[in-house]
């Protein structure tokens, strides 16, 4: 059984599912996996599911990337008070293994942090969506095959 609110989300199917999928990578506690489930459970089809998904959920990491890149040089300096020496120190870590850590982006707690902390740092975009994209489609091809089998 379905709220109101589920079943008006399901009709609309994929520009909901890019909607939420967008507001679920930023750091609104907004969850996209139960859309993407449900819309395959309903007979969407997976392939385009996991598409629109991972373009919103990219989208919504991108964002908070910029907000990285352009708010965060006034939070380290007012906000966490971290010197230059301990910044440089940070940015030769993240740049040899910290990007990798994108891959990682969906995950729930870290994911937003990550793509933070990467706009920050300046991972370039191409390498930063690159990552991010890459988890992130790997995690909702996992849940749409999970659903299919499901509604079989």
């Amino acid at each position: 059984m379905t709220s109101d609110m589920e079943a008006l989300l399901i009709d609309w199917g994929l520009p909901a599912l890019l909607g939420i999928s967008f507001l679920a990578a930023t750091v609104l506690p907004i969850a996209s996996e139960w859309l993407l489930v449900a819309l395959v459970i309903h007979q969407i089809n997976p392939g385009a599911a996991v598409v629109v998904a991972t373009v919103g959920n990219t989208l919504g990491a991108m964002t908070t990337w910029a907000l990285g890149i352009w708010g965060g040089p006034c939070i380290i300096r007012r906000g966490l008070k971290i010197d230059a020496q301990a910044r440089l120190r940070a940015e030769r870590w993240y740049e040899r293994w910290g990007s990798w850590s994108l891959l990682m982006a969906w995950a729930p707690v870290v994911g937003d942090p990550l793509c933070f902390v990467g706009g920050i740092l300046r991972i370039p975009l191409w390498r930063f969506t690159l990552l991010v994209a890459a988890g992130k489609t790997a995690r909702y091809a996992a849940l749409a095959w999970a659903a299919q089998r499901l509604a079989t």
